[in-house]
């Protein structure tokens, strides 16, 4: 099958560090399970800038062709990519609003990949001009809609309750080898907890830093930088900043560590919250975002509601919990992670494509 790939959330060049990598690690997968995948990448230019990624001119690189646009979504795309899209697609595959508009224009069946920032379009006042209701056209035209995540899903449903037919989940996986079952024993007098995010408001490490000020047998480790560092720093000199690892050595502090915690909001996804299921961390997101969903409050993981006072009530608790509880959810989050690796998510995801498509 010949799969066009439409979305602004894909590096350029391969090594392209400024770019998240899950949508690029889906069309890897397929193209080694025997696809044939083009990829098309819209780049809104003001967009770029503001997020500081590196500029490419529009034109081709080795299967990523780049269409650089001042105004976003309007205009024919076929006018930027020359004879790129004469080639004959079997369907697309299109994730963000400017990938699925543009794959609403093709006139080829298309699934719609939805993330956080489709939601938003959907339901911020801002967007009603014109994004939501061309978006919204977008998805009734679609085959399918694969929301990236459970809590997505549950959100477009209660929006638009008649997609109930052609939705589903479509999360990514982790690397399998960076699965570990060795873990360290939790010493419960002295828990050591670790975060690591952009320092953005939307990430709450500040509301984390907060809620485990002062509290006895515990100690913070903050992996990660941004304009908020200072800030972060001065609510309690005693947490520990590493500054920006690379991503080996993230998960060389994951494993020496024994709870992760992100109180994130606005998440699409969140990989990192695998990464340390993966690498024995009991780990804790926010309820009714990101990956909740695959985390089940209490069996192999924790949902915190994103304020201080939830966030220190949650490590009270776990700070009561005997040693066998403990364990019990450690075992539950790795026989979690072990079902989601990028191999197995990417192939389920492919077999959703070829129902909706082909049925």
């Amino acid at each position: 099958m010949k799969i066009l790939f439409i979305t602004d959330l894909y590096p350029v060049l391969e090594y392209e560090e400024t770019t998240p990598r899950t949508l690029y690690n889906f069309v890897r997968d397929w193209e080694s399970f025997g696809e044939d995948v083009r990829v098309l990448k819209p780049n809104f230019l003001l967009n770029s800038f503001v997020r500081k990624k590196p500029y490419y001119k529009t034109g081709l690189y080795g299967k990523v062709f780049n269409a650089n646009y001042v105004t976003p979504f309007w205009g024919n795309i076929k006018n930027k990519t020359g004879d790129f899209l004469d080639k004959s697609f079997d369907m697309v595959v299109a994730h963000m609003p400017s990938g699925i508009l543009y794959a609403n224009k093709l006139g080829l069946p298309f699934v719609a990949g939805v993330h956080n920032s489709d939601i938003e379009v959907l339901t911020n006042p801002l967007y009603c001009f014109y994004f939501k209701s061309a978006l919204l056209e977008a998805l009734r035209n679609s085959k399918a809609i694969a929301c990236r995540s459970y809590v997505l899903k549950n959100k477009l449903l209660k929006l638009y309750p008649e997609f109930e037919s052609k939705t589903f989940v479509a999360p990514s996986g982790i690397d399998e080898n960076l699965i570990t079952a060795d873990f360290h024993k939790i010493d419960i007098k002295n828990l050591k907890i670790v975060t690591c995010a952009n320092f953005k408001k939307r990430k709450n490490i500040d509301k984390l830093i907060l809620a485990l000020k002062g509290m006895d047998g515990v100690e913070l480790t903050v992996i990660g930088d941004g304009a908020l560092k200072e800030k972060l720093k001065r609510l309690d000199n005693s947490v520990k900043f590493t500054g920006r690892l690379d991503n080996g050595k993230v998960l060389e502090n994951m494993r020496g560590n024994d709870i992760f915690i992100l109180p994130s909001v606005g998440e699409t996804f969140g990989m990192v919250y695998l990464e340390a299921m993966a690498s024995g961390c009991i780990t804790v997101c926010t309820e009714n975002d990101g990956i909740d969903g695959i985390i089940q409050n209490g069996i192999n993981g924790f949902t915190v509601r994103p304020d201080i006072q939830s966030i220190r009530n949650l490590i009270e608790k776990i700070q009561n919990f005997d040693e066998q509880k403990l364990a019990e959810i450690r075992a539950n989050s790795l026989g979690t992670v072990k079902k989601y690796t990028s191999t197995q998510c990417s192939r389920e995801y492919l077999e959703a494509i070829h129902k909706y498509i082909f049925k």
